[in-house]
């Protein structure tokens, strides 16, 4: 087995674990709510405590891992949000779990970045996008595991011991990753000279003497695809937050059936990342980068949108099953794509550049979020801000069909660059 998919395996393995503990606060959102006493504005700003500390912290990890390496900042990143993942179980009031997933989304920023910048060095481009959907797709793993193996979990031993199993696991794997992965693929141990070979072309090394901020910032399809992303993220991270208490509170399913019906939508996603990749990669063969991620970025967002906007309207459960199922299976058929499409716009600076897009998603997660708690709070309406959160997602449909992936910082032209004084 060549040593660059041991690697992805690991990363496979982190984007699992990730989405655990990302999922575990929403699974368990029955016993922490009747626990604690939450309001659905006190949960909306629970959710989103995660997330708006993912945000604000995107951007500088990310780049710390192009500039120091993605060795050392995963591992920091996997043994930090593993310690507050755990601390989550001793939270005691409202305040106190809102801190402390706040303090979880500093440490696990940069996660999906950082991962961005290792397929950057040890993949050669032609397989980035199929390296990104493995990767996402074991992220919906997690998040189907998160309902099917949590849910019994906390009916056994409370909802607060998940989240210290969880935290155990997370420490484990930031020790493994530490100890054997090597940030530059010629210091791995082992690895053979044809894979280097096969390697030539690829940003192996750390050391940049900092992102060029000026030059990333005048891209204007770095500006259009970050939008894009902002958008799209209120659609993925309902699924990721509220829909567990949408189907309970919003569709009439029982806590036990949600416990079954809830990771449905993730098996779904798992097959869309990985086959989704390998889309993605058969259809730039045949019609380049720019025209392939453009469809297949924007065609499966405007789908989606319809099929979200339907679970809002119908009532049979059986339908909205269905239908949620195919809501995150067609958003993410089109994630390898866009991450693709943001690594080809930062060049060598592929971590830089998706933790730039990667942030402003989580600032959509963020105000997803909280508008989806305070319209339910003054309206007791779960469905409006379903519909509201539909209405973004189509237009992440028509940010991202504009986006021109090879208009990157590779392209930029030289009297550009000398006129933002880079050289």
């Amino acid at each position: 087995m060549k040593k660059r998919h041991g690697v992805l395996a690991l990363l496979c393995v982190v984007s699992v674990i990730t989405f655990l503990d990302r999922m575990a606060i929403a699974v368990a959102e029955p016993g922490i709510r009747a626990d604690l006493r939450l309001s659905p504005v006190e949960w909306g700003w629970v959710l989103s405590a995660y997330i708006l500390a993912n945000a604000l912290f995107e951007i500088p990890s990310g780049a710390l891992g192009d500039r120091k390496g993605q060795r050392f900042e995963l591992t920091r990143i996997a043994a930090w949000w593993s310690g507050f993942t755990a601390l989550t179980g001793w939270c005691r009031s409202f305040w106190q779990i809102a801190g402390s997933r706040f303090m979880f989304g500093i440490g696990a920023a940069g996660a999906y970045p950082n991962a961005a910048g290792v397929i950057s060095r040890w993949f050669p481009k032609r397989e980035h996008a199929r390296a990104q959907g493995f990767v996402w797709g074991a992220s919906r793993l997690g998040g189907a595991l998160a309902p099917l193996i949590l849910v019994p979990l906390q009916q056994t031993v409370g909802w607060r011991a998940i989240f210290w199993v969880l935290g155990g696991v997370g420490l484990i794997w930031a020790v493994v990753w530490g100890v054997w992965f090597r940030t530059d693929p010629a210091e791995q141990p082992g690895i053979t000279q044809e894979e280097l070979d096969e390697l030539d072309g690829c940003s192996r090394k750390p050391g940049h003497s900092g992102a060029p901020w000026a030059r990333l910032f005048a891209l204007k399809h770095l500006w259009l695809i970050t939008i894009a992303y902002f958008c799209y993220a209120w659609g993925s991270w309902f699924y990721f937050g509220w829909f567990t208490t949408w189907l309970v509170k919003g569709a009439g399913f029982s806590v036990a059936q949600m416990g079954v019906f809830a990771s449905f939508p993730f098996i779904m996603g798992l097959i869309s990342n990985v086959g989704g990749g390998g889309i993605s990669e058969r259809m730039v063969m045949r019609y380049g980068r720019k025209v392939a991620y453009r469809w297949v970025t924007g065609v499966c967002l405007a789908v989606t949108a319809g099929l979200l906007m339907a679970m809002s309207l119908v009532s049979g459960q059986m339908t909205i099953v269905v239908l949620a199922t195919l809501g995150l299976g067609v958003m993410d058929l089109m994630l390898p794509s866009a991450w693709a499409m943001c690594m080809s716009l930062g060049g060598e600076y592929g971590g830089t550049a998706t933790g730039v897009m990667n942030t402003a998603g989580n600032l959509g997660g963020w105000v997803g979020a909280l508008v989806f708690g305070y319209i339910v709070n003054a309206t007791g309406s779960y469905n409006l801000p379903l519909q509201v959160i539909a209405g973004m997602v189509m237009l992440a449909a028509g940010l991202f069909a504009v986006v021109d992936c090879t208009a990157g910082l590779d392209k930029m032209p030289v009297k550009r660059r000398l006129d933002q004084g880079v050289f």
